[in-house]
């Protein structure tokens, strides 16, 4: 591991536990011995960009009600047997700046109190000065402007090994963020998934003014094997002295309209313009890098800048790949990791480097890059601070959000303070024109100049939530997909076109439910204008944002929602179709109990299918219901379900009238049960918040859930005799209520709450019901239980693509444990 200094205040974790509303799915970790003088920023200033990676806190929290404590007792998760990790709940940030705007990056420190722990510190708050304020900074600026930060902000830049950092940070993200690593042939990014038991050994490129090759064996444990000195400087050094360009950046644009086969010597010059079949040599392979201009009586004014641009690129750029891959096979190694200033997001020379990895090694070696790379030496820097509390974390505690932030001023503070439009978040690079050496022009979206000085890095917000889990019940984790359908450019475009239709009618709901205030249309506006922007930066490029499908891309418009303060934009129409519901509940329950038991359960999965779906004369596009009902009536007589997990979905009748009358069959039958609901609002879904009150009045009308929800702990009036550490037997098997860890329609079982995952311990059935949950995510995914999934497709796109059906057709898939 990384030396940890002891020359600062440390985190001090003795008595850290959650605290606060298990209601938001990011809790906060207290730490209630900490000093909040303690800076959580990190530097990597570089000679042309600083890259800085600080942590933010999450507001704090009403206490837990009685009713979350009740379950989490009975689901054993106050007996200490729950792990504590020792890091605060709250997010990790990524921003940069240029080197020679240093001021607009103290100044933003300093807005935010950054190295004071942030505004909402209570040093900050009181007004006290610490003293000796030390801030964790990697790179050569750390050395260059330390009096600097000392004069402008008084604090001390402690330096960190930038190999050390660079490792620290590769490590880090190949370890906890799930897509972070792609390759990049031909212009198509394509995501891998790495294995975090098979990551060492591997080697690590890093691209800056030089070449460093670095052979990374494990955490902590790596060694310099190689390097060049013909690297991103000599690009930039050779390339402002033949063309006069005055940035790094505005070489490679002029690489982007470069022709190379009017300076490079290629194959097809030497042989009359066939390729070299016999050692595998193509025509447009270059031979000689700039040999054309051995044999032209030409001077360099008589070159095009933009060729000579595209010319010096491929050079360095394969000469880097072959000289990696020469390493690679030295140690044996299949995968290669390239980052670093040369890199910054450029797709041609990713293509270029990807290409001469795939020419030597004949296919058998990768190259791979980073989605964080520029950030590797600052997230390095982060991790050396003692009890940084991030080494426990793993891949499933971290969950990446894309906030159209800005550096100083929020989007929404641009349109509601300023009137400034609002934008693409990721500017469009300049048209692209093909050169012809090599290899042919990149033919993807990825073929747009992405520069790190000008936001290439597609990156989020890292949100640290200790409390999520891999569902217990996934019969493979690690190959578990959520997505049902991927998203090629015809769906994206489908996709893209029914959410911007229905973005009118969202913001009118979400104005709405704030009361129709000026400021709420404002935000209303706001949301629309950044929502459309994402939606505008995924069609130019599907990959920008990491693997997305289309329950990202519908959680990333909750997300959007919740960044402009829309906390619930459906909360008034949820509570009129709950009120409507429950005044029919006791009639529905009536005719229900007049049948038998084989017509009620018929009747019971037709109502959560929407009011008797299969009589409308559409026919159902999966129908397991017989099998179901074997194993509901026959298999199981004296030996119902232990327990069962009914994830639901929509407030009003789906809730009310479908999944609660459901519910209490499966209670009748001695079937422990939990209501499995989102943490946070998303379309007209029903939460873990408001639905122990819809159970509450449900069971008004009916003695099955009375007992059950006082069992369970959802009803505390009627639970004077049962003490709070549940000795006395209960009355009936348990009704419970559990969140889910999620904000968004679907539902993605590689992150799911702690109290979820508590719950699965003993279920042996799922009911996953609704578009979201068993159509959009989880159709084809298999766990360690039954499972029966319930959807009707309410998308006519979807129904033929799925299943060559209809729309409101239906789905009741039956998935015995034996047969998955």
């Amino acid at each position: 591991m990384l030396p940890r200094s002891g020359s600062r205040p440390q985190l001090d974790l003795s008595g850290a536990a959650i605290h606060g509303n298990l209601e938001d799915r990011n809790p906060t970790i207290l730490l209630p011995n900490q000093s909040d003088d303690i800076s959580h920023l990190a530097l990597d200033i570089g000679g042309s960009l600083i890259k800085l990676v600080y942590f933010s806190r999450h507001a704090e929290h009403s206490s837990e009600d009685k009713r979350k404590l009740s379950t989490k007792r009975r689901l054993g998760m106050l007996n200490g047997g729950r792990r504590s990790y020792p890091v605060l709940g709250g997010r990790l940030h990524f921003v940069k700046f240029e080197t020679g705007k240093l001021n607009e990056c103290l100044d933003f420190i300093s807005s935010k109190q950054l190295h004071r722990g942030g505004v909402d510190s209570p040093s900050w708050r009181s007004g006290a000065q610490p003293d000796n304020i030390v801030i964790k900074a990697t790179g050569g600026g750390a050395f260059k402007y330390a009096d600097l930060f000392k004069e402008r902000l008084g604090v001390s830049l402690e330096k960190e090994d930038e190999m050390d950092c660079l490792v620290a940070g590769a490590n880090f993200l190949l370890k906890s963020i799930r897509h972070e690593a792609f390759t990049h042939m031909d212009g198509q990014k394509e995501y891998v998934q790495i294995d975090q038991n098979d990551l060492f050994p591997f080697l690590l490129v890093n691209v800056g003014s030089g070449v460093s090759i670095i052979k990374v064996d494990g955490h902590g444990k790596f060694q310099r094997v190689s390097g060049t000195n013909v690297g991103g400087g000599t690009y930039w050094g050779l390339g402002r002295l033949m063309t006069k360009c005055k940035s790094f950046d505005e070489l490679l644009e002029l690489s982007q309209r470069g022709d190379n086969s009017t300076i490079d010597m290629l194959v097809g010059d030497i042989y009359g313009g066939l390729d070299y079949s016999k050692i595998g040599l193509s025509a447009s392979t270059i031979a000689s890098s700039f040999g054309k201009t051995i044999s032209d009586d030409k001077e360099l004014s008589d070159y095009r800048p933009e060729d000579i641009s595209l010319s010096l690129l491929r050079m360095i750029s394969y000469n880097i790949g072959q000289i990696s891959y020469l390493n690679a096979l030295r140690y044996g190694l299949k995968r290669i990791f390239f980052g670093g200033f040369f890199i910054r997001g450029h797709a041609y020379t990713m293509d270029t480097i990807s290409f001469a990895v795939n020419f030597w090694s004949k296919g058998e070696a990768k190259a791979m890059f980073l989605r964080h790379e520029g950030f590797l030496g600052a997230l390095g820097a982060f991790m050396s601070y003692e009890k940084h509390g991030l080494d426990d974390l793993r891949i499933h505690h971290l969950v990446e959000r894309f906030p159209m932030g800005a550096p100083y001023i929020s989007w929404m503070e641009k349109f509601v303070q300023k009137g400034t439009q609002i934008t693409a978040p990721v500017p469009v690079g300049f048209p692209v024109t093909t050169g012809m050496g090599g290899f042919e022009r990149p033919t993807a979206k990825g073929d747009i100049l992405r520069s790190d000085a000008s936001a290439a890095l597609n990156v989020g917000v890292l949100h640290l939530v200790p409390t999520l889990d891999v569902f217990p019940l996934l019969e493979d984790p690690k190959m578990y997909e959520p997505n049902t359908i991927d998203l090629d450019l015809n769906e994206y475009k489908y996709w893209f076109k029914i959410l911007s239709d229905h973005l009118p009618d969202l913001v009118d709901k979400a104005v709405a439910s704030e009361g129709g205030t000026d400021d709420a249309k404002r935000r209303g506006d706001a949301f629309a204008h950044a929502f459309s922007a994402h939606l505008a930066r995924l069609m130019e490029e599907p990959a920008a944002y990491g693997k997305f499908g289309l329950a990202n891309l519908l959680e990333l418009r909750e997300e959007c929602l919740r960044e402009f303060q829309f906390v619930d934009a459906y909360v008034s129409i949820k509570q009129r179709e709950n009120e409507a519901s429950l005044a029919v509940l006791p009639d529905l329950l009536m005719e229900l109990d007049s049948m038998n038991e084989e017509a009620r359960l018929l009747a019971l999965i037709e109502g959560v299918l929407a009011a008797n779906i299969f009589d409308w004369g559409s026919r159902a596009c999966i129908d397991d219901f017989d099998m179901f009902k074997k194993r509901m009536l026959a298999d199981k007589k004296g030996q119902p379900y232990k327990r069962a997990l009914l994830f639901v979905d929509n407030s009003g009748a789906d809730v009310v009238l479908g999944m609660i009358p459901l519910a209490r069959e499966l209670l009748r039958n001695g079937t422990e049960v939990v209501l499995v609901a989102n943490s946070l609002p998303a379309l007209n879904d029903v939460t873990a918040n408001e639905l122990p009150g819809i159970v509450a009045e449900a069971a008004k009308h009916c003695g099955i859930l009375r007992k059950a929800a006082e069992a369970g702990g959802l009803i505390f009036d009627a639970m004077a005799g049962i003490q709070d550490d549940l000795k006395d037997e209960p009355v009936s098997v348990p009704l419970m209520v559990v969140e889910n860890g999620c904000g968004s329609p679907c539902i993605d079982f590689r992150q799911v709450s702690s109290e979820l995952a508590a719950a699965a311990k003993d279920a042996d059935l799922l009911i996953l019901e609704g578009m979201g949950r068993s159509l959009h995510t989880n159709l084809n995914a298999r766990f360690k239980c039954d499972t029966l999934k319930l959807a009707m497709v309410k998308n006519q796109r979807l129904a033929e693509k799925l299943f060559n059906g209809n729309i409101y057709d239906c789905i009741c898939k039956f998935e015995p444990v034996h047969l998955t």
